[in-house]
């Protein structure tokens, strides 16, 4: 691993004191960048993701994604635990926290909030950082590609039905052309890009893989430079509900955090009992462990208001997020051995 990688962890920790300093200091700048957005999707943020995973989308081989249905459990695995398993587990630990661990603590009314912001995540799983997730484990490109992309599909057809069945709303309303844009932002194009790349450089290496493998490691520490940018910006926009509310982040990081870690252990167990390789079972646990932020941001602030506790719950889960998942990516770099290759 090279020099990022092997401190990705306190470069986080830097990269999120640095983007709370900001917000704190200078909100007017924050509150511009904050404004670059079409269909609650930041421009800022779609363009470092772009940085993130851009490398990764020139690795993905198309010719290997003809053969993913050839192994079919790890889809079969995604699918399962994000959409049967994962939203209804998260709405169980919010209920039991808010309204039974933390009854005497918090209102009632901000405690309903709080567990409609944690279901909003439970609901929206990853799409973009999964990839950053995959690299970090060496997970097979075309296969998370293949992942994410039928992720997206359930994604348009689930995400409403679900969070209006547990949220007990009929008329929720969802950003359609948030999600919709997303998917281009943050998969379409950069894996379009990605092919004709990976196109000009084969075919200027008369088909010289080894050519594309030297191109997206000159690459990689731009991808975690988007990182850790990225998470500056998230927590510059939230610099002040962040820190002016200590004590509730951590009330309601601590149901995120144990579902983080449970959706992991059932999606990494799953995949090593029925014998999983370690390239796709790493990023098919991931994929359910992480959220796709963006949008349960986005919906909670259409929902309830920008200063609403649901929209601080979705914001506590971009806090949790990195950290998290930097120590499952630890754990499944450990654990590498015990699958198959």
């Amino acid at each position: 691993m090279g020099l990022f990688e092997r401190f990705l962890t306190l470069w986080v920790a830097l990269a999120i004191l640095a983007g709370i300093g900001i917000g704190l200091v200078s909100p007017g700048t924050v509150e511009v960048l904050a404004g670059w957005q079409v269909a609650s999707v930041n421009l800022v943020v779609a363009v470092l993701i772009w940085a993130m995973i851009y490398p990764m989308m020139v690795g993905v081989d198309f010719a290997a994604i003809r053969h993913v249905g050839d192994k079919p459990k790890g889809l079969i695995i995604t699918v399962i635990v994000n959409w049967l398993i994962k939203p209804f587990t998260m709405a169980a630990l919010a209920v039991l926290f808010f309204e039974v661990v933390y009854a005497d603590m918090i209102p009632h009314d901000d405690a309903q909030q709080y567990v409609a912001g944690l279901i909003l995540l439970g609901a929206a799983p990853c799409t973009a950082m999964v990839f950053v997730w995959s690299q970090l484990t060496k997970g097979d490109p075309a296969y998370t590609l293949v992942q994410v992309s039928v992720n997206d599909l359930i994604m348009i057809v689930a995400f409403a039905p679900i969070v209006a069945l547990l949220l007990g709303v009929t008329d929720i309303a969802v950003p359609w052309e948030t999600l919709l844009l997303s998917v281009v932002l943050y998969v379409v194009i950069p894996l379009v890009a990605g092919w004709l790349t990976r196109r000009a450089i084969l075919q200027r290496a008369a088909g010289d893989v080894e050519r594309v493998d030297a191109f997206t490691a000159r690459l990689k520490p731009w991808s975690i430079l988007g990182l850790l940018v990225t998470v500056v910006l998230l927590f510059a926009f939230q610099a002040g509900t962040i820190v002016s509310q200590p004590v509730l982040i951590v009330l309601i990081a601590i149901p995120i955090i144990i579902q983080s870690y449970a959706i992991f252990a059932v999606a990494y167990g799953a995949a090593w009992a029925w014998k999983v390789p370690h390239k796709i079972a790493a990023p098919c646990a991931l994929i359910g462990t992480s959220n796709f932020f963006e949008l349960a941001v986005a919906v909670a602030i259409g929902l309830f208001g920008l200063t609403s506790g649901a929209a601080l719950a979705t914001v506590v889960g971009v806090l949790v997020e990195v950290p998290v998942m930097l120590s499952l990516v630890a754990l499944a770099n450990r654990t590498r051995g015990r699958f198959g290759v």
